[in-house]
């Protein structure tokens, strides 16, 4: 599994109270906000890059790492719909 990995149903975010809401189709997406956009250091980051690297290496399939983004976009309080 390398390349786009797909989730099933997208995970809408919103980075900055100002900007505008955004869906997340995949991991490699998931995986650039986590790094980028979603703010302190936290466990369920650190789980929810974990979980995208295990599934862009084929270790994991997309529905682990859609759990894990999910909850650590919830504890960032950047996530607007799952």
């Amino acid at each position: 599994m390398s390349g786009l990995v797909r989730f099933e149903r997208p995970v809408v975010i919103q980075i900055g109270r100002h900007s505008p809401e955004r869906a997340v189709f995949d991991v490699n997406d998931a995986a650039s906000i986590l790094l980028r956009d979603s703010g302190r250091q936290t466990e369920k980051r650190r789980a929810a890059m974990d979980a995208c690297l295990k599934v862009l290496r084929g270790e994991a399939h997309p529905p682990a790492a859609r759990r894990a983004f999910v909850a650590a976009a919830r504890e960032a309080n950047i996530l607007r719909g799952d």
